[in-house]
């Protein structure tokens, strides 16, 4: 096939890049920058502007990873609108694209995140459970919105709502794992709080095997099918690296510096890949000792 990935030059999207490459796909980037080499189309994500809307029609496939991380700091109302228009202007510029397309894609994949079900809940959420009013809850939703025009048009479109996703190098989890490597591990807040995680080898096989599966169409969690809490994460990441779990850091002290944004470290809700297991998929790390062991390994 031939796919168009935007966002395909960040920590997922080169992953993906790299894999379906490997499966022989022919793969082509949107970016900002100047283009290095032919598979590079530029465009200013956020209009369609320019050449790249020609480029469509030789598409069989869109996906959409674009989106500023979470993990800038602080949240000021500047960051939180950057977060909110990095992730819908690119989805609006994409839909109106594929709308004015000689030739539509037969299948369309966007992120969104797992934080669509809230900071915290009393039960295990699937894709059925509908979205919080929290900031980060919102975000997903009007990421998610930016593109479902894109479902009157005929064409197959996948959310997936990712979770944390833990990986060797990139991402989160080698700063998750810095205090614990400094012998500084321990759990944040109650620890009793989710930590919604997805090792990278499943959340490339799943993009994958979404993007094949005809009958895939709407939102799938991709999150780890084991509910797993910030006390165990950290825990299990002590005893893989042989190091004390003692440390424990009040909720309060993470505020003080991080304030609002602290909310990644000591909230976070339960939820289950509910779609993705009925429709067949197979998770490789299921558990997280056996993730977090074959990451260290």
């Amino acid at each position: 096939m031939n796919i168009l990935i935007a966002g395909g030059s960040g920590f997922l999207g080169s992953a993906l890049v790299q894999s379906l490459a490997q499966d022989g796909h022919r793969i082509f980037v949107l970016t900002r920058r100047a283009p290095q080499n032919p598979s590079q189309i530029h465009w200013d994500g956020k209009t369609t502007a320019g050449g790249w809307v020609d480029r469509l029609s030789e598409m069989d496939a869109v996906i959409n990873l674009t989106g500023y991380g979470l993990d800038h700091w602080p949240w000021t109302r500047r960051q939180k609108g950057r977060f909110l228009d990095s992730r819908v202007l690119p989805g609006r510029a994409l839909a109106a694209a594929i709308q004015a397309s000689a030739r539509r894609p037969r299948v369309f994949i966007q992120a969104s995140g797992i934080n669509h079900y809230g900071l915290r809940n009393d039960s295990l959420a699937d894709e059925s459970t509908p979205p919080a009013g929290d900031f980060l809850a919102q975000l997903t939703v009007a990421w998610e919105n930016a593109t479902q025009p894109i479902e009157e048009l005929g064409v197959r479109r996948v959310v997936i709502r990712t979770a944390v996703v833990l990986a060797r190098r990139g991402g989160m989890f080698p700063l998750m794992a810095l205090p614990v490597r400094l012998f500084a591990g321990g759990r944040f807040g109650d620890g009793k709080q989710a930590v919604p995680w997805i090792h990278i080898d499943d959340y490339v096989g799943a993009v994958k095997f979404l993007l094949q599966n005809e009958n895939a169409h709407g939102p799938f969690n991709l999150i780890a099918p084991t509910p797993t809490s910030n006390a165990e994460f950290m825990r299990i990441i002590a005893r893989e690296l042989k190091r004390p779990y003692w440390l424990h850091l009040p909720a309060f002290l993470l505020r003080i510096p991080l304030g609002e944004m602290s909310v990644l470290l000591t909230e976070g809700s339960y939820a289950q890949p509910k779609r993705l297991l009925e429709l067949g998929y197979t998770f490789r790390f299921p558990a997280l000792a056996d993730a977090v062991r074959d990451l260290f390994n």
